[in-house]
């Protein structure tokens, strides 16, 4: 993809002309990647129209780093007479520590992360503070509430932001239980009194996100994220620390897959890890041996890359196939059944 191309080698857009670098422009915004590759390939030469583009989108990315940041302070001025340190993630938390990670990064909603036993008074603050629910729905709130990682999500009635609180990492239903008290016990403080998670949990957090919860939608700005995260803050920990949020299977591909695609450092080895791949993984952790990657990180590779060289969306079994995943996933069998045949019924009363 010309994309991956352009975000692993700036240099390799010097033969783009007008055509290549609209299709090029196209697919990064598709990808929610603009910002980024704005960052990349700033000062190379370019045709004027291509620079202007991405001067614009990198401005764009500063002016939402600039009101992802506020929206982080003004969470915490609602938080701070609880006495907890709002614990930012995802893209706010990259801009909050100054990593490269968020450098051009496209950042929607607020994610926090709060002890799932303060959740009543983190709701209730911010309640108070301005915010207000997005989804007014019993079965949606009860859902949320009994099951999923996070409270309802919330949006604030003058700015218009939207703000997802987390007391973990993945849904209560999933196969997959990570640490979250651990998380917020070696959370990292800043200088503003936030907190982001140190960087091996940002790593693991992330991986889940990306592997082990959802279908991969926007999965290349979020190995991209990963791409920065493995090669700036993992330590020598690191599997340590995924094995005990037991996330080591999804940490590995995660890493296999910035390696065939953005050629990642290891955090030991600090060379690509295109070099020596799994070794470097089943070295670090023995437990690991069993898979290289090599057959069952193909179909995620072609989930990655579902787009034409235009950004339209391609590969639509595969599209499925993940979507179907990711609620496998999320919820055994039969309480998928039951939310599945929920849902679809609410809709089919609302249609009629």
């Amino acid at each position: 993809m010309p994309l991956v191309r352009a975000l692993r080698d700036p240099a390799s857009t010097a033969g783009l002309d007008g055509e290549g670098w609209t299709r090029l422009i196209a697919l990064a915004r598709a990808e929610q990647l603009v910002g980024t590759l704005a960052n990349r390939v700033r000062g190379l030469p370019k045709p004027d129209a291509a620079d202007r583009l991405l001067e614009a989108a990198r401005a764009s990315a500063e002016q939402g780093r600039t009101q992802a940041l506020w929206e982080a302070e003004m969470a915490r001025r609602a938080l701070a007479p609880l006495g907890l340190p709002v614990v930012l993630l995802k893209g706010t938390a990259y801009v909050a520590a100054g990593l490269a990670a968020g450098q051009g990064r496209s950042i929607g909603d607020l994610d926090i992360l709060v002890p799932r036993d303060r959740l009543d008074d983190v709701e209730a603050a911010l309640l108070a503070a301005g915010w207000e629910w997005v989804k007014p729905d019993p079965y949606d709130d009860a859902y949320y509430r009994r099951w999923m990682h996070e409270l309802p999500p919330l949006i604030h009635r003058e700015r218009d932001r939207m703000i997802d609180v987390h007391h973990t990492v993945l849904p209560l239903t999933a196969r997959i239980t990570p640490d979250a008290g651990a998380m917020l016990r070696d959370a990292v403080r800043l200088r503003d009194g936030m907190a982001v998670l140190s960087g091996d949990d940002m790593i693991c957090h992330s991986a889940a996100h990306l592997l082990a919860d959802g279908d991969l939608a926007g999965g290349l700005r979020n190995l991209w994220d990963l791409h920065c995260l493995f090669a700036e803050v993992a330590t020598p920990d690191l599997w340590a620390r995924a094995r005990l949020h037991g996330l080591e299977a999804a940490v590995a591909r995660a890493w296999r897959l910035a390696g065939l695609l953005f050629e990642t450092s290891s955090p030991r080895r600090r060379e690509p890890i295109s070099t020596g791949g799994p070794a470097h993984v089943r070295e670090m952790d023995p437990r690991l041996r069993g898979d290289d990657g090599r057959w069952s990180d193909r179909p995620y590779r072609r989930r990655l890359l579902a787009r034409d060289g235009w950004g339209r969306a391609t590969r639509p079994v595969t599209r499925f196939a993940f979507f179907v995943r990711s609620h496998w996933l999320r919820m055994p069998p039969a309480m998928l059944a039951r939310h599945l045949l929920t849902k679809w019924r609410k809709g089919h009363r609302a249609s009629g």
